[in-house]
């Protein structure tokens, strides 16, 4: 394996892409510090604080000191190399230039997006109307429930019959599912069916309390048979608690109509 096909060169050039379209189409930042420079172009502290945060998301971009180093070490070689002679010309390539147009365009995408929402203004009224409508949208009922999850068709049925032939759920569960309740006997406690992906949730609305289906539930994580033990009336969370998802959920709403008038604006 030659160096330029090495697990180091492929990260390093992975990292130059991701860098590159902030190099060619920097502005300048009054308020950053120089911190240091590459073959004449100065690297400020706004260019380091992005670089961090994009590999410490965890941590918020805060490295310790072995970090700061290593990272400073790797953006150092990113503006090496985007520095050499041919980087001009290699950026008129057609698939680099694609590159940094698409990522040029995602981060002003980002910024103009990112003001939008700022802009947007909500009112308690609004906050208010939201969680009437949601109220309305919830599902009337709570539901306790067990499953069996297995691979086949054919075995979800041998599984109803054997329940059909009086066999415990609990016990057939902690036997055959593969799922991870099956050592609590398939139990998934209490849950809303929009907790649950949509065919799960259609046949839990449609079984009587105490009952199982009758025939297997297929859903993308495999086949199940599904036993409602008991139902209740749901509770919403009150106004206090539900606000801040409220609020962002009318932020996006927003959001969304004012991109869609910027898409009926835009030419072509």
């Amino acid at each position: 394996m030659g160096l330029i096909n090495s697990p180091h060169a492929k990260k390093l050039r992975m990292l130059v892409i991701s860098l590159l379209s902030g190099i060619f189409f920097t502005t300048n930042q009054v308020s950053a510090e120089t911190l240091f420079t590459v073959n004449g172009v100065e690297v400020d502290s706004a260019v380091v604080d992005i670089w961090f945060n994009s590999r410490l998301p965890d941590q918020g971009g805060q490295a310790n000191a072995q970090q700061r180093e290593l990272l400073i070490a790797q953006l150092r070689d990113i503006y090496i190399l985007a520095t050499q002679d041919n980087a001009a010309s290699l950026a008129q390539e057609a698939g680099t230039a694609a590159q940094l147009h698409l990522q040029r365009h995602n981060i002003l995408a980002q910024a103009v997006a990112n003001q939008i929402l700022s802009e947007i203004e909500i009112t308690e009224d609004e906050i208010a109307a939201e969680y009437e409508r949601q109220i309305q949208m919830a599902p009337p009922l709570d539901f306790k429930a067990r499953h069996i999850l297995v691979a086949s068709q054919g075995e979800a049925m041998d599984l109803i019959q054997l329940l059909d032939d009086g066999a415990d759920f609990q016990e057939l569960a902690k036997e055959k599912s593969t799922g991870p309740s099956g050592p609590s006997g398939g139990d998934l406690g209490w849950f809303s069916p929009n907790q649950m992906v949509a065919p799960f949730s259609a046949a839990v609305t449609t079984l009587q309390d105490g009952s199982y289906t009758s025939s297997p539930v297929q859903t993308q994580f495999g086949w199940h048979v599904i036993l409602r033990e008991d139902s209740r009336d749901s509770v919403p969370p009150t106004l206090e608690v539900a606000t801040d998802g409220l609020r962002t959920a009318v932020q996006q709403r927003k959001f969304d109509e004012r991109l869609a008038e910027l898409r009926a604006a835009a030419s072509q």
